[in-house]
Formats: C-alpha cells, sequence, structure tokens
C-alpha cells in the first residue's frame, strides 16, 4: 500500500481573481489540464492507478453484437461502466458469461474486486444472482426509481 503523500504544490502565484464559466463543452486543452490536474493530484497521494479499459462483446452467428460490457481496471478494482443484452437474448446466461468474462481478465489483472451501478428498473435482481452485494442506493434518481451500487470481492 503507498504511503499517504503531501499533494504536489502550486508553483504559480495566487491570482486577485478568477473568472469562472459554464458550458457542455470545453475545449481540449483546458479539459487536458483539468485531467491532468486531477491525475497527478492522485498519483501523488495514492500512486498510479494503472487504468486499463475492457470490452467484452458477444456476437452472433451473422457477426452482429447482441450483447456487451464495458469496464476498466484501475487501484486494483474493476468498474463495470456497460452491461447491456440485447431483449432476444435476455434470460439466457448472456449477461452471466459477460460478467463472469471480465471477472476472469480482473483477476488475471490483479484486481481485488468488481463495482457498478444500475439502477432499480434494470438489473439489481441480476447483480445479486451474480454475488454482488449491494453497499449504496440513491433514491430519486431517476424520480420514482433509485440508482444502486454493487460490489464483489474476486
Amino acid at each position: 500500500m503507498a504511503s499517504r503523500r503531501k499533494p504536489p504544490t502550486a508553483t504559480r502565484k495566487k491570482s486577485a481573481a478568477l473568472t469562472l464559466s459554464t458550458g457542455a463543452t470545453l475545449d481540449r486543452t483546458a479539459t487536458k489540464i483539468i485531467r491532468q490536474g486531477l491525475l497527478d493530484f492522485n498519483k501523488a497521494m495514492i500512486g498510479p492507478q494503472r487504468f486499463r479499459r475492457l470490452w467484452v462483446v458477444a456476437r452472433d452467428t451473422s457477426g452482429r453484437v447482441q450483447a456487451g460490457l464495458l469496464a476498466a481496471s484501475y487501484w486494483h478494482w474493476l468498474y463495470v461502466e456497460w452491461l447491456w443484452v440485447d431483449e432476444a437474448w435476455r434470460r439466457r446466461a448472456t449477461g452471466s458469461q459477460l460478467l463472469r468474462r471480465a471477472e476472469q481478465i480482473a483477476r488475471r489483472r490483479g484486481c481485488v474486486g468488481v463495482f457498478l451501478d444500475t439502477f432499480s428498473f434494470q438489473a439489481p435482481d441480476f447483480y445479486r444472482k451474480q454475488g454482488y452485494k449491494k453497499f449504496g442506493r440513491l433514491a430519486g434518481l431517476p424520480p420514482g426509481h433509485a440508482r444502486i451500487w454493487f460490489h464483489k470481492a474476486l
């Protein structure tokens, strides 16, 4: 486990004022500065994240995508961002196969666990059946439903 380090100190003088801006988009240079600033801070505090993407995709015999999972491993955990299965392939263990394959790869990458989130109208029961434990719930997101977070030790 990495020891805690002091965050990087700023080398510039404090300015007298800042101008705030808002919008739905941001130029590449500003995006890069903000992203790199956060990555540098995190690395100084706990070490490199070793971020790696993972796609697991299921295609039918014609090559058409019928299901897929997008995840990323970092700091010895796998985060499942998306898991989707076409209606025709649901309740046929397709989602279970995608998740198992991602878990196998996560173990090979040295991950100690998997975490993900879903909505109450999506698949909370599916994840429970796969051995995932609920660790958070935000009622009212979206209205009338809830966002639920799950994790599983590997």
